[in-house]
This record gives structure tokens, sequence and C-alpha cells, in this order.
């Protein structure tokens, strides 16, 4: 299978994409006047607690107040050290998990969170507070002390190997005495014990950074941005 990767670049918009075998698989648009903030890390500020519908709003310096839901908060939410119950936790337990809003956060908080979906119209953007960093390999997870493999990796001995690899590593790390969690990406499969290795230091050193970043922030400040279009594309896409 031939596949082929295209990106172009001007002054308004970015576009890049990707064909198989000679024919469009999908198209990525990213406009100048308008760039997405999804994956960008902010420090915020609780603006109002609706208990009736179990959410808050958040002033994370975009033009409009964003949502974030009880169900993507940390338990409970702290700004710089919370204690992580993924999405994937929540599916596997039962609804008690999900705490009351008011008990989870309150009017005029600082909180750290992360952008999941732009805004649309008058609908602010919508966040979580379980933070995730992805790099070539790999997803750090650092309030989470759970590892995994992804889904799309379905050799069943490639995925106990990938399992294998990352408890040595993760046994032999800084991040292992950090509990941070990690997901192994679809484009590990295949890959060496050093190409795996790269990213945990890499995740690890760039996590301290972003920490660092989170202590001397004002609110409606980013922390962490997301890379721009063409560098995620060849991060996520290139192989």
């Amino acid at each position: 299978m031939s596949e082929e990767i295209l990106i172009n670049v001007a002054s308004r918009e970015t576009r890049v994409g990707v064909i198989e075998n000679s024919m469009l698989q999908a198209v990525y648009v990213e406009r100048s006047s308008r760039c997405s903030t999804v994956g960008n890390i902010y420090k915020g500020r609780v603006q109002r607690v609706l208990s009736g519908i179990q959410a808050v709003f958040v002033d994370v310096g975009l033009e409009q107040a964003a949502f974030l839901h009880a169900s993507d908060m940390a338990h409970p939410v702290s700004g710089t050290d919370a204690k992580l119950i993924t999405r994937e936790q929540d599916s596997q337990c039962s609804n008690q998990l999900v705490l009351p809003v008011s008990e989870l956060t309150h009017e005029g908080q600082e909180i750290v969170v992360q952008v999941v979906k732009d805004p649309i119209g008058s609908k602010g953007a919508r966040l979580t507070t379980q933070l995730s960093i992805p790099s070539r390999y790999l997803v750090l997870l650092p309030y989470a002390n759970m590892s995994g493999v992804s889904a799309r990796i379905v050799s069943d001995s490639e995925r106990d190997r990938l399992k294998r690899v990352m408890g040595r590593l993760l046994d032999e790390s800084v991040a292992a005495r950090s509990r941070h969690g990690y997901v192994v990406r679809t484009n590990a499969e295949g890959q060496s014990t050093a190409s795996l290795a790269f990213d945990v230091c890499y995740l690890s050193k760039l996590w301290r950074v972003v920490q660092a970043n989170i202590i001397k922030a004002r609110v409606g400040d980013c922390v962490y941005e997301e890379l721009s279009l063409p560098l995620r594309s060849l991060r996520d896409l290139f192989d």
C-alpha cells in the first residue's frame, strides 16, 4: 500500500491531506484566523457552579467561558496536584464515582484544565481536568497511575511485548516514582525499547516544564500549547 501526506501552508490556511493508493482518505484544515485550542492546557478560574447540570463554567482567557462537566473532573480538582480517575475507569465503575459538582470545586477556585473541544457558535470550549500529553509513541497521563496499549494494536504478542517493555521502563524511571500513567500509541507497534525509552524521558521532562509553568501562571495563561497542524501531522500520521 502506498501512502502520502501532503501539507500545504498558506498565509491564511494550512491543509493536510492523507492519500492511500491514490485515493484521498482524510483532510485536516487549520485557519490562522481561528486556530484550534484542542490539547492546550490552561490555568483557569471557576466562574459559576451549576449543580442542576453537574457542570461549571471556567474562565481560561478565551472569548467565552468554557464548559467543564463533573464527569470530566479529577476527584477532587486541584490546581497542581489532582488525583485522576480517567474516563475509562469511570465507564467501568458505577455512576456513584461522579460526585456532586459542588463537592469537586467551588466558585473562584483556580483550576488546571485541558481543552477537548473547540468553541462552536455561542458555546464555549469543552474542558477536562484529566490531562494528557502525546508524543510520537506514547501519551502521558500525568495524574494517572494506570497504563495501557492502543486497541488498534491487535496482535496479542505485540501487545504483551509493549506491556513488558513499558513495565521495565517505568520501573527504572523517575516517572514510576511519580506514578504517571502512559498509553502506548498505535505508532509504537514494532518500535524498539530505545524509542519508547526516549519518549518516556521526553514526556517526563516536558511535564516538569508544564508543572513549572502552572506554578508561575496567572488565570487565563496557557501553560502547554499543542503543536501546529503540520507538526501534529508528522507526529501522529507519519510512519
